[in-house]
């Protein structure tokens, strides 16, 4: 069972959308094995815990950085839902197995990934810019300018 947090307060580790514990035994996941949902072949989703992202926010704007080696910029997908959550998501083909083949060890992850981030109230979700170069997703969601306070000067009478 996952926490829901509904504040005005901007979180943007609220765990409604993204739980890092999800499927390990010690988290808040409802797994009954002992290892994290990501290490089953047939998960649905997050299946390939490769898909590491910062997210780091500058005067101008908020900048998300997820690294998604040996995909095409076709194989990922951006996206905005209900008005205010990035949502980034992509899928890494299995490798065809030949018959002749003979498999030593199999470490690169494949599957399904998908993150969700909840943006803060000053992100400008109609400007966002996404690009990718050598395997890492760079997307910019501008802010609008703080507004800063409309001051009127009183004079004092008397």
């Amino acid at each position: 069972m996952s926490l829901i947090r509904r504040s005005n307060v901007f979180d943007p580790f609220s765990l409604d959308l993204w739980d890092p514990f999800q499927g390990f035994p010690f988290g808040s996941g409802s797994s009954s094995s002992l290892f994290p949902s990501f290490a089953s072949a047939n998960s649905e989703t997050a299946a390939f815990a490769g898909a590491r992202i910062d997210w780091k926010e500058t005067p101008e704007a908020h900048v998300f950085k997820a690294d998604v080696p040996g995909l095409k910029k076709e194989e990922v997908k951006v996206e905005i839902e209900d008005g205010n959550v990035l949502q980034i998501s992509g899928e890494r083909s299995k490798e065809q197995e030949e018959k002749n083949d003979q498999w030593h060890r199999v470490e690169r992850s494949s599957g399904k990934f998908l993150r969700r981030f909840r943006l803060p109230e000053n992100a400008k979700t109609e400007q966002i810019r996404a690009s990718m170069e050598n395997g890492v997703l760079t997307v910019t969601v501008p802010k609008e300018e703080a507004k800063k306070p409309d001051v009127k000067a009183i004079q004092i009478s008397g």
